[in-house]
């Protein structure tokens, strides 16, 4: 089976506070955000909410969209994440 690589965006609420990471275990990297388990920028901002995610086969176009992403303006990112979950879902819980 072949590893797979996601480029997620968390928020904190609607239009609230981004935070963009990549990671090769989603649902696990998801639960540390949400029990706020690592110190740092989403334990203290609140952010634990997945609302964007796109996956990859190849690690090295998954970093490259995600170093994109982190150059993008809030704007571009709050239209991205609109444009494929209008509603802010989490989704976290469509994951398992």
């Amino acid at each position: 089976m072949r590893r797979q690589y996601y480029v997620y965006i968390l928020a904190s609420r609607k239009h609230g506070t981004l935070y963009v990471g990549i990671t090769n275990e989603i649902v696990r990297r998801v639960h540390e955000h949400k029990l706020q388990l690592v110190p740092g920028f989403c334990t203290r901002y609140g952010v634990d909410k997945l609302v964007y995610f796109k996956i990859f086969d190849d690690p090295a176009s998954a970093i490259a969209r995600e170093k994109r992403l982190k150059k993008w303006c809030r704007d571009w990112k709050i239209e991205l994440i609109e444009s494929k979950n209008p509603g802010w879902i989490d989704l976290a819980y469509t994951l398992t």
